[in-house]
Formats: structure tokens, sequence, C-alpha cells
């Protein structure tokens, strides 16, 4: 289960970029709501001694027990669905008494070790209707599953992490061609739809949201746009290098209370008011080498499903950070996303961290490390 691996492949390169990010995001949380420092702190803690543990441990070994992993991620949504807390008109979190979790975010590391091991076991018939109709028909249970809480973030995210998946599991471009050909024409009918007053394909403070992101101006939608108004004024409020970390500015994003979820959604729009352009550049850029380590590490896996590991969690990363930015600064509908490593949410956190472990273990079992054990073997048999 836990092996000796050499300390020179550890990616120290990742990790160093994981505590920078992690430190601005502690600073970030603490100015936004003081009250919550000390608990993001204690995410980062528990995340990072949750991803030391994993990443000495054989990613290999841990894929051994993907079913199991499976029944457990379908019976946690089920335990949201039935016993779940209620808040903002959405029950996605379970109260385990010390601390509130938020399934989701596991869900989607467990989906990823769970389709890493199934495409790897199904490389050779992958192309075929069967195992694509199977991997589809897997995916469908968590996801209706995801998508009735209601999390529509969540369950977008899911679609385009399994896209990308299975792509790195070698589908076929005539399969994929064939799906863009069936799935373009689908999103034009269902967006068609969900812009109808009487429509009942989604909640409708989701389609408020939407309505309020293609209409500004219409003053029927101003409460939903009003906060990204804001977010953006407050960003632009930083200039180059920001009005400083916990300034007293009573026109503030913070303590003038102009955007709300400030220390989860709207994390950005501190990091640009304090931190200004520089700053907001340096969290893009940390977050695009953390991808970048992501996928060079799963460049030199030593199996399939370790290049599927290292490319799903930096789809996570990617695709969370874009939407985050992309609400932020008013270039898309308001989500509710949160900025990896940056804002407040322990199960995010600590779920991120977990992904990252195993990444780190994928590194360690690298071809060159093996290489080097195989020698290693001839020099002791010799």
């Amino acid at each position: 289960m836990i092996k000796q691996y050499k300390l020179r492949f550890y990616n120290f390169r990742l990790v160093i970029l994981l505590l920078s990010i992690s430190t601005i995001g502690v600073l970030l949380v603490g100015s936004a709501m003081e009250s919550l420092r000390s608990k993001q702190l204690m995410g980062v803690i528990l995340g990072l001694i949750a991803m030391v543990i994993v990443s000495l441990m054989d990613f290999s070994w841990i894929l051994n027990f993907y079913w199991i992993m499976y029944i457990f991620n379908i019976v946690m949504l089920l335990g949201v669905r039935i016993f779940g807390s209620t808040a903002g008109g959405a029950t996605r979190w379970l109260n385990l008494g010390f601390i509130q979790f938020q399934p989701t975010e596991l869900s989607k590391i467990i989906l990823i070790l769970f389709f890493a091991k199934f495409f790897m076991d199904h490389e050779e018939d992958l192309n075929t209707v069967r195992t694509i109709a199977k991997a589809a028909l897997l995916l469908l249970v968590p996801l209706v599953l995801i998508c009735i809480q209601p999390d529509l973030k969540n369950t977008i995210t899911v679609i385009v992490l399994f896209c990308v998946l299975i792509y790195m599991a070698g589908l076929s471009y005539k399969v994929i061609g064939g799906a863009v050909l069936i799935a373009v024409p689908l999103l034009i009918i269902f967006l068609s739809i969900v812009v109808q007053p009487d429509q009942k394909l989604i909640k409708d403070y989701q389609r408020d949201r939407i309505m309020s992101w293609l209409y500004p101006e219409n003053e029927e939608y101003s409460d939903d746009i009003e906060q990204q108004r804001n977010s953006i004024i407050a960003i632009g409020s930083g200039e180059l290098t920001g009005k400083g970390l916990n300034n007293n500015s009573v026109s503030s994003a913070n303590k003038g209370n102009f955007v709300s979820q400030i220390q989860t959604d709207f994390i950005f729009a501190v990091a640009g008011e304090e931190l200004g352009f520089l700053g907001c550049v340096l969290i893009i850029l940390l977050l695009l080498f953390i991808c970048w380590e992501c996928l060079r590490m799963s460049l030199r896996s030593k199996d399939l499903s370790g290049k599927i590991i290292c490319c799903g969690v930096s789809t996570i990363i990617a695709l969370q950070s874009f939407i985050n930015i992309c609400v932020a600064t008013g270039l898309m509908p308001n989500t509710g996303t949160p900025l990896p490593f940056v804002s407040y949410g322990l199960t995010s956190m600590v779920s991120l961290y977990l992904g990252m472990g195993i990444v780190l273990n994928v590194g360690l079992q690298s071809s060159e490390y093996r290489d080097l054990q195989k020698i290693s073997k001839k020099e002791e048999y010799l």
C-alpha cells in the first residue's frame, strides 16, 4: 500500500505552488471575514496532511477499490438527498455535527479515480457502443443526484470533466464528431427553452441569473446582476497594486458589504481590490502553473490510469478557476463556483488536496523512477 520512494522524484515545485496559493487564500479569506481565517488555515493543514499521506500510497492499489468508491459516492449523494441540510433553496450539505460537509466536492475526485480505472480496463474496446453506453450510464446516476440538489454548476462541471476523461482515454475522433453534431443542436434547444418565463428545465433563480447576464439593463433582473457589478467595481478600484490587505475603507467590497459571499464565490473581488492587478495576475499564474505541473506529470505516468487522473485533477482546477474569475468579472452568469485553494470551504480544500496527493504519487511512479528501480535490481542481482 505504502511504498518507499526516492525523495528526488517528489514534485516539490507543485508543493511550493500549492502552499503559495493556499497562503494567499488564507490571507484573503481572513480579510473578507476575519472569523474564518483560522478555519481556512485548518482546512489547509488538514489538506496538506491528507495530501502527503495519499502521495505515498500506490495509486494503482487505490484504484483496485474503484467499485467500492463508486458505491460510496452514490450512498454519499443519496445521503444528501435524504438527510441533507438546505440553504439558499438548495440541499447540498451533510451536517456531521462538528462540520458541514459538501459531498459533491469529494464526488468529483472519486469520479476521476473511478473512470481512470474503468477506462484503463476498457482501453481496447473503448470506442464500442457497449462501453460508451455503460460509461454514460455509470455517469448518469451520480449526475442526476447532483443535478436534483439542485447544483447546476457542478452538474456542468462533472459533464465537462467526463468528456475530458474519456477523450484522454483515447476516444475516437469519429465518435467525438458525432457527439458534437448531436450536442450542439441540443444545447441550442436547451438555451432557447430556459430563457422562456414558463420553462421547467431549471429553477427560476437559475434562469434569473442567466437573464440578468444576457439583459443587464433590464430592471427586472437588477438584483441578480448587482453583486457582479459591485465585484467588477471592487476589482477595478484596486488598480495596479491594490489597497492592501485588511484595509478599513468603508467603500470597499469587504467593509461596505457591497458583494455577498465575498469569502467564497467572489473572493477574486477581494483579491482585485486589496492586491490589485498584480495580485490577480499572481493568483492566475499560480493556478496555471499548478495545472501545468499536473499535465507534465501525466506525460510521465506509468499507465493510462495515471494519465487520466492527472488530467482530471488539472481539469477541475482549470475549469473552476475559469468559471469563478469569469463570474467575478462579469463574463459569465453567477454560478457560485469557488476559486480552488483560495475560496473558503473546508470540503473543497481537503478534496482538492486529496486529488493533488494522488497526482504526486503518479509523478513518483514516473517512467524515470521505474527505470532507476530496474537498474537497482540488476545491480543487486549482479
